[in-house]
């Protein structure tokens, strides 16, 4: 399997950061609806202290990705679809970037507005304020809902090519060679 992507399939570091990406925003799904819910402070700042390094992975490799495709990997042929859906396709991917880059944005701006990151380092739930008195919260939540919402469509439309399609799409964004 090589190293940038072909007209067929995409290369082995673009399904890396994508799986890679995947199993983080999942995990910081999770540990972001937990610790809205969270009955302590404790319990969110050791929520947090999972949640924010992900968030900064995340981040990073959402840089990292763009710049592949930027500057050394083009993407692969588009599937046979309709107009419409390569274009609901285009705009879904610009998204997803708009949105990672929303919340690790906002996420690091609640963090330096707050002064918490030395406490959630520490484990000290003494002094973790209410994030939601700081502007950039607003932003956080409204992006990770269109997150969710996203990561929705996303996987509907994936399962749709693989099971109802039967195009490959799946194959072309996955290890081996097949």
């Amino acid at each position: 399997m090589s190293l940038k992507s072909t007209p067929q399939k995409f290369g082995i570091v673009a399904i890396t950061i994508h799986w890679v990406s995947a199993l983080a925003i999942f995990a910081l799904i999770t540990t972001g609806l937990r610790t809205d819910a969270a009955a302590t402070t404790a319990a969110k700042v050791a929520l947090l202290q999972v949640h924010i390094p992900f968030g900064i992975a995340v981040l990073l490799l959402t840089v990292i990705r763009i710049g592949w495709w930027l500057l050394a990997d083009s993407k692969p042929r588009p599937l046979p679809a309709s107009g419409l859906q390569n274009r609901l396709s285009g705009i879904v991917h610009v998204l997803f970037y708009v949105a990672i880059l929303g919340l690790g944005l906002s996420g690091i701006g609640m963090l330096i507005l707050s002064g918490a990151g030395p406490s959630i380092v520490e484990g000290s739930a003494a002094n973790l304020p209410d994030f939601s008195e700081y502007p950039p919260r607003r932003l956080h939540g409204i992006a990770a809902r269109l997150m969710i919402a996203l990561l929705a469509l996303h996987t509907v439309a994936a399962l749709y090519h693989q099971f109802v399609i039967r195009d490959g799409l799946l194959n072309r964004m996955w290890f081996g060679a097949r």
